[in-house]
């Protein structure tokens, strides 16, 4: 069984669907391939990941339909932005007030984005989905790009997108290398109550011998994020609720008061991903998939979104000129906008986060005189704070 098409998108993460979302008023038809079941992409288990969104990416949430699927008690104000350095309660301190804005972002639960965007998609005709299904063949040539699955179905289209992690298959399967580091780390998330308030205010505390990360969330809860080397958090993954809330009330030094758990907890391997290649013949990579950023920016879903946005306007401006919206010139634009978009900040974070996770002495006296010095330099923190605000 053969179906013609005119996009496949292999992956039905938030960049994937999104992607199909921001052609459905092109006249392309689209399919989404997903191997996980359609159950889990209507109703997404919470995987404890807070995604914090600049004001463009929501803008641009808006304007693709999804942004109205998200309850507005489900969408934090991220104000202010804090960072730590070891035991100082000095901070470099990034505020709204730097910009031209009420807040410097936003904070919605990663599965209730993923849910939204499924709710977007199945609100139109022109994208269809194929759940339960594992991709097992691609092939591509000048004309079109066939993709066949294990149920036997065979799918031909003019354009495949690899939407499918960090980590992704279709990458590797069409021949493509990436710059992945692993950090050696373990990155854990959950939500936890505490009754000082964190007014708003995300912290980054690079402490040593562990990185913590508070993002704040409606009324008095928090997304918590510890990274540590996995040998020392299996036994925090481990631990009894009881147990757990004394151990990071601790790691945070009280500085929250008593801390309570009122989430499951996950944990992530912490690496960091940067494609070679953005593109093939008539392939392209999207989301983590292309690049999959260090947390410490919190800027992933930010640049997925921003590379949707820069691939579907080429594309429906060689719809609109009558060109072929999969050609290697199309493309090839896409790349280096979206390597310009984004290769800056990706090493720029790796820089960041390899000295502030340095305790060498030189290290130590590096990382305190720097925050003190960019706290000290207003057009700095200007900078930083728009580029937080409205990174575009």
């Amino acid at each position: 069984m053969v179906t013609n098409v005119d996009v496949v998108v292999i992956g039905a993460g938030p960049a994937g669907l999104c992607f199909a979302k921001s052609l459905a008023d092109s006249g392309l038809q689209t399919i989404v391939i997903e191997r996980q079941s359609e159950h889990s992409l209507s109703s997404p288990a919470f995987d404890g990941r807070e995604i914090a969104l600049t004001h463009h990416s929501a803008q641009l949430m808006h304007e693709l339909g999804i942004w109205s699927f998200i309850s507005p008690d489900a969408v934090s104000p991220l104000r202010d932005a804090r960072v730590f350095n070891g035991s100082s309660l000095f901070s470099m301190d990034i505020g709204h007030r730097d910009t031209q804005k009420a807040e410097l972002g936003y904070l919605v639960s990663n599965h209730l984005i993923r849910k939204a965007a499924y709710e977007a998609v199945k609100s139109g005709s022109a994208i269809s989905l194929r759940t339960d299904v594992e991709v097992t063949n691609v092939k591509t040539n000048p004309n079109n790009t066939q993709i066949s699955l294990n149920n036997g179905e065979v799918i031909q289209a003019k354009l495949l997108i690899g939407a499918d992690s960090r980590f992704s298959e279709t990458r590797r399967t069409m021949g493509i290398a990436a710059d992945m580091h692993d950090f050696g780390k373990t990155m854990m998330v959950c939500v936890m109550e505490h009754p000082i308030s964190h007014e708003h205010t995300a912290w980054e505390w690079f402490d040593y011998g562990q990185t913590l990360a508070l993002l704040p969330m409606n009324g008095s809860r928090s997304s918590v994020v510890i990274t540590l080397a996995p040998d020392e958090m299996n036994p925090l993954m481990k631990m009894d609720e009881e147990d757990f809330n004394r151990e990071v009330s601790a790691r945070f030094k009280h500085r929250l008061g008593a801390m309570r758990l009122v989430s499951t907890k996950h944990a992530y391997p912490l690496v960091t991903v940067y494609s070679k290649r953005l593109i093939g013949q008539r392939f392209a990579l999207i989301g983590d998939a292309a690049v999959g950023m260090h947390p410490v920016t919190a800027h992933g879903f930010n640049f997925g979104l921003k590379g949707v946005a820069t691939l579907s306007a080429e594309i429906k401006a060689a719809i609109a000129s009558g060109k072929d919206f999969a050609s290697d010139t199309l493309l090839l634009r896409y790349e280096q906008k979206h390597r310009r978009d984004t290769r800056p900040l990706f090493l720029a974070t790796h820089a960041i986060a390899k000295i502030y996770s340095s305790n060498s002495p030189p290290a130590r006296l590096f990382r305190a005189g720097a925050l003190h010095l960019g706290n000290r330099i207003a057009p700095l923190k200007r900078a930083v704070a728009g580029f937080l605000a409205d990174a575009r």
